[in-house]
């Protein structure tokens, strides 16, 4: 028989830094069950007084860049100066089993260890953006627990991979030296919403090449913001460090804390976090309004025999779109389906 879930109890564990509890509520609000939705919405409502009060760090860089041996190295770093540091770390699913390995803990062996953190793997499942759907609701979750540095690791860069951008104050970019031309196949998208960037692995006889590299894309970087810094915005910084030797790693969080001061200063952390609220809404009631026609019998039916049709031609995206428009006009008679 499944456990029950008793949301007070499960409220009572997470400000308590339980972590059982803490993993339960985690587990909760990822839960795609609908009738998980309105116990995970009573937890956070209930938790939500108790957030806000963290250093919000989102980490993403091209695969290689040794994304989850920084996040080990600079967690360890930030608990020896007190800090306590939750790790949100989402593992790309499968688009064929749609399974996880979810093995980012594997690399955080020391950070993992110790009592001050928590890391937390979880599947990115099919939510474009390189972050899990629920990842926002489980930093809400880490902050209530009081944990003060929430580091989210993406699945990496691509074309998606940015949303992790509109959930956290400071947005690093990891890069790695020796990966052939440094700026091939980098979108100018990634590095506009990067706010401090590092190249990784400098240390050995690759220190070289990294401080090459940093160097070309500081000079990317004065050409991708000049718009932005004509307008009283600022040039991401670019630096180098090593995982390993720990070289760095203090310059890459004072710049992440420099940041942090700028954006509370010439921005408002509040309404910053407030505009990312928005944001997160709609987003919200999109996957909620997906979820809700995937579920819905007819949208079913319609959509399978739509699919056959489409893949032995007898009709196109658009119409077959159309006409699952106007079946959901038929559940909710107010809605406008025209696309013109």
């Amino acid at each position: 028989m499944p456990r029950k879930i008793d949301v007070p109890a499960l409220v009572d564990g997470v400000l308590a830094a339980d972590r059982a509890s803490m993993a339960r509520a985690i587990t909760l609000v990822e839960s795609k069950a609908p009738a998980h939705r309105p116990m995970a919405r009573q937890l956070l409502t209930q938790l939500m007084p108790h957030t806000g009060n963290s250093i919000r760090l989102g980490l993403s860089g091209v695969p290689g860049a040794g994304k989850s041996t920084f996040t080990n190295a600079m967690g360890c770093r930030l608990i020896e100066r007190g800090h306590r540091v939750a790790v949100l770390a989402v593992d790309p699913s499968s688009t064929v089993t749609g399974g996880s390995v979810l093995g980012d803990r594997t690399r955080m062996a020391e950070l993992t260890a110790l009592e001050e953190s928590f890391v937390r793997p979880s599947p990115s499942g099919n939510h474009l953006g390189g972050v899990a759907r629920a990842t926002r609701e489980a930093m809400l979750v880490v902050e209530a627990a009081g944990y003060d540095v929430v580091i989210v690791e993406t699945v990496g860069v691509g074309q998606s991979e940015v949303a992790v951008s509109g959930m956290v104050d400071t947005f690093l970019l990891l890069m790695l030296a020796r990966s052939g031309d440094q700026l091939q196949g980098i979108k100018k998208g990634i590095l506009e919403l990067a706010d401090v960037i590092a190249v990784n692995k400098a240390d050995g006889d690759n220190a070289g090449e990294a401080r090459v590299a940093a160097r070309e894309l500081a000079i990317a970087m004065k050409l991708v913001s000049k718009s932005t810094t004509e307008e009283g915005g600022r040039i991401p910084p670019v630096m180098t460090c090593s995982s390993v030797t720990g070289d760095g790693l203090d310059d890459v969080w004072q710049a992440v804390l420099n940041h942090r001061q700028w954006l509370d200063e010439h921005v408002g952390l509040a309404r910053h976090r407030a505009d990312q609220q928005l944001g997160w809404m709609w987003a919200q009631a999109e996957a909620a309004l997906m979820d809700s026609l995937k579920r819905d019998p007819q949208m079913r039916t319609l959509s399978r025999e739509l699919s056959a049709q489409i893949e032995d031609g007898r009709t196109s995206a658009l119409e077959a779109s159309e006409q699952l428009l106007h079946q959901f006009a038929q559940l909710v008679p107010s809605f406008d389906w025209s696309t013109n």
